[in-house]
């Protein structure tokens, strides 16, 4: 089931996508810390409810044991949101997208198993289209930019911000997913319901601090009834969130990547919902990630 749930995550946080973009006001200063609070507080709902549902015995030491992976998680998602301020107008975005290639190669590093030349073939394809396609993506960006000839602000052109942020994303985020692969398959650390509550708790127990801190010490009108893109952003982060355990847990080598795939089904429901024109280079890198995850899924099949 691990290759269902990768799935189910990579749609899941590739429509998450569209509603960070639409969430992102580069005027507002603590738009990262709004979405910060929105996530948090509906992944605290989404644990609350998991564990009575489950009848999970919760430790709140869960939340120690796990919070080196948590930290890299949300330290990434953080560094991810603010980014998205700077995002359009930065080429340095398509680096964010390596971070299921860093994970994969960790833990192939630190715990060698044996893959077939199938899983292999898979992950390059994977990983080389989705980098591609993000290449693309941002290409594209650039000459829309210059056609419209749009004066753009210096600080938002290419710059160490503009680098920085999507290079952080990926080598963190890629840390944390090698961690969890860690915890939860590789030494088995941690119960994958423990995990994904204790994950969850300690978003919301952030989501809390940031609350204060923007509404209550920087004085910002802030209402979470009235956060529509944020919210809904939110319930897709925590819907993936919730399979990407369950993943990770079954198979981190092969998930990671596959999972780093999300921004392709991203680029396919901007274009079905924004009615975003895909050039031919796109779809043929479409088909490409596409075909890899088809060799994933046939070699799971195949194992079975």
């Amino acid at each position: 089931m691990w290759f269902i749930f990768a799935i189910i995550t990579a749609i899941a946080w590739g429509a998450a996508n569209l509603f960070y973009k639409k969430g992102s006001n580069v005027e507002e200063k603590y738009t990262h810390l709004k979405i910060v609070i929105m996530v948090g507080f509906v992944m605290g709902i989404h644990a609350t409810a998991y564990m009575l549902i489950k009848d999970i015995a919760f430790d709140p030491f869960d939340m120690v044991r796990y919070f080196p992976v948590s930290f890299m998680y949300i330290l990434s998602m953080t560094i991810g949101y603010i980014g998205l301020r700077y995002i359009e107008l930065s080429i340095a975005a398509p680096v964010q997208n390596s971070a299921g290639a860093v994970s994969a190669i960790l833990l192939y590093i630190f715990f060698p198993r044996e893959m077939s030349m199938i899983d292999i073939a898979g992950i390059i394809i994977v990983t080389i289209g989705v980098i591609t396609l993000a290449v693309y993506e941002k290409q594209a960006e650039t000459y829309a930019l210059k056609r419209q000839n749009e004066i753009i602000d210096p600080k938002y052109q290419l710059s160490f911000l503009a680098i920085t942020f999507p290079i952080l994303y990926a080598l963190i985020d890629g840390i944390g997913t090698f961690l969890d692969g860690i915890y939860l398959d590789e030494l088995a650390l941690i119960p994958e319901d423990n995990a994904l509550v204790a994950y969850e708790y300690t978003f919301f127990i952030v989501a809390v601090l940031s609350f204060i801190y923007v509404r209550f010490i920087k004085k910002e009108k802030y209402s979470l009834f009235k956060e529509k893109d944020r919210g809904t952003a939110a319930i897709l982060e925590t819907t993936g969130q919730f399979f990407y355990v369950f993943a990770i847990a079954g198979n981190a080598i092969i998930a990671a990547p596959l999972i780093a795939a999300h921004g392709i089904f991203s680029v396919i429901l901007s274009r079905i919902f924004l009615k975003e024109v895909l050039s031919t280079r796109q779809y043929v890198m479409i088909g490409v990630v596409m075909f890899g995850i088809i060799l994933l899924g046939l070699s799971e099949g195949l194992a079975e």
